[in-house]
């Protein structure tokens, strides 16, 4: 009986299907997304699609014998069954190393050392190789020559400008005014550094206990009329002999300079008992005379005679033109020394090669006794980090919206049978690549478990975007724009039909969708085991004499069938 009925159906008209006054996205729009997908990605089967619906919209004409047959209307029919579906995401690629580096060298020389061999592991840092350095070792020591005597003319130049007091004491002369015009080589002041004098006389016949310090001395200085003072301020603890071999004691005398006694004077004294042994030089304090060492006005300067100076005070600044150009041009120097050291430094630290990063030597192209041209193509080994592999997958811009960071993706090789190895998405990249009319964007997966797994082989990745186990489902085609499906009329879920014109035979039911696949759409409701759907089929009568052409997208359906908008489930 169903048989014939549906026989009977073939030939029936099959009324247009009415458009929903509006229909929000659904699973029929899913199943069209699908579609475009299928334009995109999966030509082989978008051909297969494509005759299917240029068969059913179009007119079929036999031209023989002077006879034309209308193209006849079948519907598919399927069971409303349970199954598992998973929507996912699949792509291929090449895996690659976590990391890999290519070591060469831009210097040029012979290769002293090495110390390691191919298919070590090396550290971040370790030491590689060791290249003949020698040249590049006489040029630091030359920046750095270059560099000292560049920041000693800085220096100078600095001082020029801020002259300083080189002891401490007393200034004792004032040569300039604040204000005057000096140039290299004008003294600006004197400092003495201590304005007593000191003399260390010999006894003869005397012992060291017989003086004693703070002990009052009469002291006669060679060329001077009278006599000065003097005090004791140390006697020798041990006894000495003279040439003639008779014993002596020395004692220091200090007294005040008279002002006109330099070192060139000799003196003798009485102390006590005793009278020196002869002359004795006298001994002057220290002092300096502060001279500029530039050419300008000076200021700031405010010394009088009798103040106390101490070492490193400023004397004065010497203002002008020449003296800030020469501080000027020496900075330049040791900015341009320090430049030059800090290049010769990293020449040479560029003779000592050091793994860039931690992994496994996969190549070794050079090796200790070799002579190297130094550039970008002096490889010398190479260098992967295995710690765990990546590889990309292309995604289509209709999908790419559905991968995140941190989702699972399952990982097959041909090269590793019944193995499957868990990957995570690590970067979703939003630069596309357009080709073709179609865009896809990289999508990077890394792999921590790898065992089997080397870079360079090819595998297949799935991302699982969602699924569901033991649900209701259907052939996808059979979801209608609006949510709606075309079941048979004696289907249990046909008590819920829709008031709307069905063919015959047939009730649309609303139903409400879930996870979808390539072929199967879940149902959440509206549909029941025992349900059968049905989904438009087209197939052609044929003569067996008579040549076959397709007629436009466009035509009619024979039999009152409608276009794909029209009696097709789910028009487009």
């Amino acid at each position: 009986m169903r048989k014939e009925a549906n026989e009977q159906r073939l030939d029936a008209p099959v009324p247009a299907e009415p458009a929903p006054a509006s229909a929000a996205p659904s699973g029929r729009d899913r199943f069209r997304n699908g579609f475009r997908r299928l334009l995109k990605g999966k030509r082989r089967k978008f051909l297969a699609l494509l005759l299917v619906v240029a068969i059913a919209g179009g007119a079929v004409v036999w031209r023989g014998r002077g006879q034309t047959a209308a193209a006849v209307t079948e519907y598919q029919e399927a069971s409303v069954e349970r199954r598992s579906i998973t929507n996912s995401l699949s792509a291929s690629g090449t895996l690659e190393p976590a990391d890999s580096y290519t070591v060469n060298t831009l210097v040029s020389g012979e290769i002293l050392s090495d110390t390691f061999e191919k298919g070590d592991q090396v550290e971040e840092g370790q030491l590689l190789y060791t290249l003949d350095s020698s040249n590049a070792s006489s040029s630091l020591t030359q920046s750095q020559n270059s560099y000292s005597q560049a920041q000693s003319s800085y220096q100078q130049a600095v001082d020029a400008k801020y002259p300083e007091a080189d002891l401490s004491g007393t200034v004792t002369e004032v040569y300039v005014n604040e204000g005057d015009s000096v140039s290299a080589g004008t003294e600006l002041l004197k400092i003495v550094a201590d304005e007593n004098i000191y003399v260390d006389f010999s006894f003869t016949y005397a012992d060291s206990d017989d003086f004693y310090i703070g002990q009052t001395a009469t002291v006669f200085i060679d060329g001077f009329e009278g006599t000065l003072t003097g005090t004791v301020t140390a006697v020798s603890s041990s006894s000495a002999a003279v040439s003639t071999g008779v014993p002596l004691t020395t004692v220091r005398v200090r007294l005040t300079n008279p002002g006109l006694v330099t070192s060139d004077y000799t003196a003798s004294a009485v102390i006590g008992s005793y009278s020196s042994y002869g002359q004795a030089a006298v001994k002057v304090g220290a002092s300096s005379v502060i001279t500029s060492e530039a050419s300008g006005k000076v200021t700031g300067f405010d010394w009088l005679v009798g103040d106390s100076i101490s070492s490193g005070d400023r004397i004065c600044t010497i203002t002008g033109d020449s003296v800030d150009d020469s501080i000027e041009s020496a900075r330049i120097s040791v900015s341009n020394a320090a430049t030059s050291l800090e290049s010769a430094q990293e020449n040479l630290e560029d003779y000592s090669i050091t793994a860039p990063i931690s992994g496994t030597v996969v190549t070794k192209t050079a090796k200790a006794g070799d002579n190297i041209e130094g550039g970008s193509d002096s490889t010398l080994c190479v260098i992967y980090d295995l710690s765990y592999l990546e590889m990309t997958m292309s995604i289509d811009e209709l999908d790419i919206s559905s991968v995140e960071v941190g989702q699972e993706v399952q990982i097959t090789a041909d090269a590793v049978e019944g193995q499957t190895y868990t990957g995570v998405v690590t970067e979703v990249s939003v630069a596309g690549t357009t080709s073709g009319g179609i865009t896809t964007y990289p999508v990077t997966v890394r792999i921590d478990e790898t065992d089997g797994l080397l870079p360079g082989m090819n595998v297949d990745a799935e991302i699982v975007i969602s699924s569901a186990d033991d649900v209701l489902a259907i052939p996808a085609s059979a979801v209608n724009r609006g949510d709606t499906v075309l079941i048979t009329a004696d289907s249990p879920s046909a008590a819920n039909a829709l008031d709307q014109e069905a063919p015959e035979g047939y009730v649309y039911v609303a139903v409400e969708t879930g996870v979808s696949d390539d072929s199967y759409i879940e149902i959440l409701s509206g549909l029941q085991e025992g349900d059968t759907v049905a989904y438009l089929q087209a197939a052609s009568s044929s003569s067996s004499d008579n040549a076959m052409m397709m007629g436009g997208m466009g035509g009619g359906m024979p039999g009152g069938g409608g276009g794909m908008g029209g009696g097709m489930p789910g028009g487009f």
